[in-house]
């Protein structure tokens, strides 16, 4: 059901998913594409947004906080994930896997890989304050618009 804290947190994790890109794309290996990267962030902020963040707090349960939080690891790991498959079709299309198996288990691989580029102390802190920023203002108007 649509409701004032779904629309505030979509809202709000949208823009951290696009900010929080645009800070990790410097960090990027030289000539890796990055053409829908800040796009496709905001959009699964969207999706965390009013599936987990808006639902939760618009409902009382947990710390606002703690959601929001949850919402910016949430928001991170989707991403990454994304990626990660994206990258995994790219090089199957390029024969490097010799089976499906191979192909699904590197997804994993080239996650963590990422995940290490990622983590810069820019990166983590933007993630850290917006997402503790996202809950309070989330729970704030959730308390107030139902």
């Amino acid at each position: 059901m649509p409701t004032a804290g779904r629309l505030v947190a979509a809202i709000l994790l949208a823009a951290l998913g696009w900010f929080t890109a645009d800070l990790v794309k410097p960090y990027l290996p030289e000539g890796q594409p990055v053409g829908l990267f800040s796009p496709i962030a905001a959009a699964v902020g969207l999706g965390v947004g009013w599936l987990f963040t808006g639902k939760k707090l618009h409902g009382g349960e947990g710390s606002a906080l703690g959601i929001g939080l949850s919402s910016a690891v949430l928001l991170a790991f989707w991403v990454a994930f994304i990626f990660s498959g994206y990258e995994m079709l790219r090089r199957a299309l390029r024969k490097s896997y010799d089976g499906p198996t191979e192909a699904a288990s590197d997804v994993f691989a080239i996650l963590v890989e990422q995940g290490r580029i990622a983590a810069q102390v820019d990166v983590v802190g933007a993630l850290v304050v917006g997402g503790l920023v996202v809950g309070a203002i989330t729970r704030w108007v959730a308390a107030r618009y139902p």
